[in-house]
């Protein structure tokens, strides 16, 4: 779902019952009106007992959730709703236990319910495209560890980042987990992820050059910490 910013007490508000969910829920999936999935007709008998949609013309029966995550799940919708808000508006990650004790249902009620919210918004992420000026970079998964740092350090995970830079904010963001920042990682990521023709903005790096075939590639290269020129900086996180 995407909704302007609202506190949680507006949130509960606007959908307190099963009824205020439906009703959500019924404009998102036919805002122009009902249309029947099995033969398209555009009128339906609603059978209040069971929440159904009967179209007129072939009878094919049809339900508000059909489709959705919440398909045959037995959870109240309003739980369902309450949790999105909870997840969407935790930035450290909400865990399966704390969500069991904010909408009060047991931890593998909680558990679904984070995998089949996460699989969704990574179905809706996919879903948007990078358009107009692009930062890309990369960055290293592991946290700090002995030994090498930087590029090449054992026991972390290459990921590479993309999104949208508006001025003073970001927009759409996309990443990445890959074996290398190579030439084919980077033109995979790319192609999947940022519309053809935009203008993307790197460091340095030579694995990122590649992005130049079929996008406007500036390559700047970034001071580090240290401000030794020539030098880039890796993020680690």
């Amino acid at each position: 779902m995407k909704m302007a910013e609202i506190s949680f007490f507006e949130w509960q508000s606007r959908f307190q019952t099963e009824h205020d969910c439906l009703i959500y829920l019924q404009e998102l999936k036919w805002p122009n009106g009902f249309i029947c999935p099995q033969c398209g007709h555009d009128h339906a008998h609603v059978i209040q007992t069971r929440l159904l949609h009967q179209c007129s013309a072939c009878q094919h029966q049809t339900s508000v959730k059909a489709g959705t995550l919440f398909h045959r799940s037995h959870l109240p919708l309003w739980k369902w709703f309450w949790g999105i808000y909870f997840i969407g508006s935790d930035k450290g990650g909400i865990s399966a236990m704390r969500l069991s004790k904010l909408i009060e249902v047991n931890w593998r009620t909680a558990r679904l319910m984070l995998k089949k919210l996460r699989q969704a918004m990574a179905h809706r992420d996919s879903l948007y495209p990078l358009s107009g000026l692009i930062e890309v970079d990369d960055a290293l998964v592991g946290g700090k560890r002995s030994g090498k740092r930087g590029r090449g350090a054992t026991g972390k995970t290459p990921v590479l980042i993309a999104y949208e830079s508006k001025k003073k904010q970001a927009g759409y963001v996309a990443m990445k987990a890959v074996d290398s920042v190579s030439h084919n990682s980077v033109k995979e990521f790319v192609s999947k992820r940022i519309i053809e023709g935009q203008e993307i903005h790197t460091d340095g790096l030579a694995a990122l050059n590649i992005i130049g075939e079929t996008h406007e590639h500036e390559a700047r290269v970034t001071p580090s910490s240290n401000g030794f020129p020539g030098c880039t900086s890796r993020s680690v996180i």
